[in-house]
């Protein structure tokens, strides 16, 4: 029965309107688009062949694999590059908001700075920075508390604080600052100037307005770009190996070197940076999920709230 309504409604004449017919009414299908199932072919054929030739692959040695992908001192080597990535991340969020603020200030001082500091760690290669870092000691061999040109309450040897972590977080930190900073600045100006102005009229401070009218909107916007920058961090911090840490990839090689077993081991290697990349990719969607658009009313009563007895 429903098969002949459907081709009642097929066969049925379109209407006529002004001497022409309603093209709503007239028939439509789908037209097949070739180049596009030659594509979807030659891709499926080309990633199985590179799939099942990987996992084919005698060099791989599969058994090896799963021998020391749980191996204590890889999951050493794992979570000390989880940690350098989320300490130098936090110390360059901050960082970046600082320099992003000093960039978006009215004072001419605070902006200059704000631009040298991030035009010399942006065009500074990410490893020499690291190396000049881990070599703070050659330039101050002592660090302390005390009055310039005058007694020093405090001092230490330099090789005694600056630790090759330390290091390697810093050198991060000041590199992800320089960059972040740009992405804060960016998402701030693309806050439309009208709803600051209305809360500041509303009698808002200026303090408060950033807090919860404009900074809430530009992480929202900042949230992928940093997100990315994260990613590539946590896949960068494998050239902590040149200052002798044992992140995942140092502690690889160091293994690798004494058995000669070079392929697993990379395989290894590359599965827990799957891994580690898989998890903040869902993380970055959950947090742009929690993050979304709000609708310009709900806006409008946030403003209406923090302006008249909300929460600072």
């Amino acid at each position: 029965m429903n098969g002949e309504t459907q081709a009642q409604d097929v066969l049925k004449p379109p209407r006529v309107k002004d001497g022409r017919p309603n093209l709503e009414d007239l028939p439509t299908r789908e037209r097949i688009s070739i180049p596009l199932i030659v594509a979807t072919i030659v891709t499926t054929i080309l990633t199985a062949a590179v799939l099942v030739s990987f996992f084919t692959n005698k060099a791989v040695q599969w058994p090896i694999v799963i021998g020391y992908l749980f191996d204590g001192r890889i999951l050493q080597g794992v979570l000390t590059t989880i940690e350098i990535t989320a300490m130098a991340m936090a110390l360059g969020l901050v960082i970046a908001v600082t320099v992003a603020l000093m960039r978006l200030s009215k004072s001419k001082l605070l902006r200059t700075v704000a631009q040298a500091y991030t035009w010399l760690f942006r065009a500074m290669p990410l490893l020499v920075l690291l190396i000049l870092t881990y070599n703070f000691a050659l330039f101050y061999p002592e660090v302390g508390i005390g009055i310039p040109a005058g007694p020093m309450w405090w001092s230490a040897p330099s090789t005694d604080l600056l630790t090759p972590i330390l290091a390697a977080v810093i050198a991060f930190a000041l590199n992800e600052g320089a960059y972040s900073s740009e992405i804060l600045r960016a998402s701030i100006l693309s806050v439309p100037r009208g709803q600051e102005e209305a809360a500041v009229a509303l009698g808002m401070t200026k303090a408060r307005v950033y807090r919860r009218v404009v900074l809430p909107q530009a992480i929202r916007i900042a949230i992928p770009p940093i997100f990315n920058n994260l990613i590539n961090m946590l896949k960068g911090t494998s050239i902590v190996a040149f200052i002798g840490v044992f992140d995942l990839m140092y502690t690889v090689q160091s293994i690798y070197q004494i058995s000669y077993e070079i392929a697993p081991l990379l395989v290894v290697a590359t599965i827990w940076y799957l891994v580690v990349v898989t998890i903040l990719t869902f993380v970055q969607s959950a947090l742009e999920s929690k993050f979304a658009f709000t609708r310009s009313n709900s806006l409008r009563r946030r403003i209406l709230s923090n302006a008249f007895g909300g929460r600072s």
